[in-house]
């Protein structure tokens, strides 16, 4: 067996783990040994647990008999042992029933997936939204704000808003401006971030360019506008339910966890990291590399577009999180949301 386990061994970690994720406690021998069918006496089962914990599987709290996994624990659980049942069809239809989709924008849409993974896990729901630079351009707008600043407004075909502050020391008037956004929006609608780059470069170069003043400034503020790196988006809901757990009572910890959902940049990073393969993904504890959400974990799955443009959608809680439970669920609000923005982005063409 790998890492020294034998069959006694992995059912004694499973039956532990389990047990510790119903009950938030340390799991003792006794608890074990009635709880479940394995026909071994407490001192046997005890004698397996302290072999755990020297292979650091399991841990002793404080001066508790019984023991709690680690994260090591955990990630072999996970692996190895977990047994996850596929949603049944009525299961399925249940979830797809608390979502309100048609016609949403597909940033409200979004929002809704994290709301409603996180009303079915009881944990915090994350999405992050697909980057700009990835989706297909549709509309840009110009609103003139005052004498040196311009507040730009790209749409993606697929529904995002971006919303970008420029600020010039020329500022065209409003109605130019809008001459700006119907010329842009003739030759830019239809192209990626990358090839709108390429595009406008082509346009500057040609000699037209240099002598149209209006075409200039459109060139000038397009640049600007389509510059630089584009916000990406991600919708946290529900994270009070993470009040509701134990582990979470220590407010140095807790003040650490909010403090990452307000930055969120630590979460950006794992949700850009679980896009890297495909299927459900799951980080447990410091195998994010980020303190901040030791002793939480996070579930994610990846949901995409037509013309590749993928996003990441998942669950944040405690370590000690059903995961049997949540994998299939993150699992197949994913494989929906796909569903119903390539049908969106399907009606938009």
């Amino acid at each position: 067996m790998s890492d020294g386990l034998n069959e006694r061994s992995r059912q004694i970690l499973e039956a532990i783990i389990e047990d510790h994720i119903d009950s938030a406690e340390p799991v003792g021998s006794r608890a074990v040994t009635r709880r479940h069918p394995l026909g071994l006496s407490p001192a046997t089962v005890r004698n397996v647990m302290a072999d755990l914990e020297d292979l650091g599987y399991l841990c002793s709290p404080h001066t508790s008999a019984g023991r709690v996994p680690t994260e090591k624990g955990y990630r072999f659980y996970v692996d190895t042992l977990l047994k996850v049942r596929p949603l049944s069809d009525a299961e399925q239809l249940g979830i797809a029933s608390q979502y309100q989709l048609k016609g949403l924008p597909m940033e409200e849409l979004l929002r809704q997936a994290g709301q409603v993974l996180s009303g079915l896990s009881r944990y915090a729901g994350v999405v992050l939204a697909p980057r700009v630079a990835t989706t297909v351009f549709r509309h840009i707008e110009f609103v003139r704000l005052s004498q040196v600043r311009i507040l730009v407004v790209l749409v993606t075909r697929s529904g995002l808003v971006q919303n970008k502050l420029i600020e010039s020391d020329d500022t065209p008037s409003q109605s130019e401006l809008d001459q700006i956004s119907n010329y842009l929006n003739q030759i830019l609608s239809g192209l990626t971030l990358p090839q709108i780059r390429q595009k406008l470069l082509e346009e500057m170069s040609q000699e037209k360019a240099l002598y149209d003043q209006l075409l200039g400034r459109a060139l000038r503020l397009s640049e600007e506008a389509f510059g630089g790196d584009m916000e990406e988006k991600v919708f946290i809901e529900g994270t009070s339910n993470i009040l509701d757990q134990p582990e979470f009572a220590d407010v140095g910890r807790m003040r650490r966890l909010f403090r990452t959902f307000e930055q969120k940049s630590q979460l950006l990073d794992l949700l850009d990291k679980s896009q890297q393969a495909q299927g459900v993904q799951i980080f447990i504890g410091s195998e994010s590399e980020y303190h901040e959400i030791e002793g939480c974990s996070l579930v994610t799955s990846t949901y995409g577009l037509r013309g590749g443009a993928v996003g990441s959608i998942g669950v944040i809680g405690p370590s000690r999180m059903p995961y049997s439970m949540v994998i299939p669920i993150v699992d197949y609000t994913a494989r929906l949301i796909t569903q119903v923005l390539n049908g969106t982005t399907s009606q938009e063409r």
